[in-house]
């Protein structure tokens, strides 16, 4: 089983994804977390993806879907993969879909999460994380059962990113709305798309993705 979930930042899907690694044991794709762990991995892909990130220059899309390629054809995973922050544009998606014929694979679900502006703002501007293990927490909708104290891990380093802001979201915002929401089109004429409301509970959510994944 391997899958998208698209929404704009905020909608969820990472909080989700982790969900869906923990219970089905997938394997969440993370361009962010490849990245990193490329630029300090000494191979020659993880060379080349640090000479172009030292310089200050953008990954090329040929760069992430050699990053990708070689997950899906390294990463042992029963459960399937989840595709986090790829793809972005259309391109990509075209990209990621001659990928995974190349390999034998497919993309069997793309789940769009829907929610409005206005949540966003405030499920963006509340969030934050422990800094230990990554745990996420609300100010209103997930606070640590002690104040300051992750429920996971224990750890008390909380931490906010700098551009959970809302003049930042909408720089985002406006990002995801030009090149990202084009791909719910792509995949609707496709067949591949379902859509749920993203706004409901962590577990009405979860609920929702579980039935798409079961139908």
């Amino acid at each position: 089983m391997n899958l998208i979930l698209l929404g704009p930042p905020g909608a969820g899907k990472g909080t989700q994804a982790r969900t869906l690694v923990e219970e089905r044991g997938m394997v969440q794709l993370s361009t962010g977390d490849m990245l990193r762990a490329a630029r300090t991995s000494g191979t020659e892909m993880g060379n080349k993806v640090a000479a172009v990130m030292d310089a200050g220059q953008l990954v090329t899309d040929e760069i992430v879907i050699g990053l990708i390629e070689e997950q899906l054809t390294t990463t042992e995973s029963t459960g399937g993969f989840i595709f986090d922050g790829f793809p972005r544009t259309l391109a990509q998606a075209d990209a990621l879909g001659e990928l995974l014929a190349r390999v034998g694979q497919k993309l069997d679900d793309v789940i769009e999460m829907r929610v409005d502006d206005e949540a966003l703002v405030s499920r963006i501007t509340g969030r934050y994380t422990c800094g230990s293990c990554g745990e996420g927490y609300h100010d209103t909708l997930k606070t640590p059962a002690k104040e300051g104290v992750c429920d996971n891990c224990g750890g008390t380093d909380m931490k906010r990113r700098a551009d959970d802001n809302e003049d930042a979201l909408k720089t985002r915002l406006m990002a995801y709305y030009r090149d990202t929401s084009p791909l719910i089109g792509y995949y609707y004429a496709k067949g591949q798309l379902t859509s749920i409301n993203g706004l409901g509970e962590i577990a009405e959510v979860g609920a929702a993705i579980n039935a798409v994944i079961e139908k």
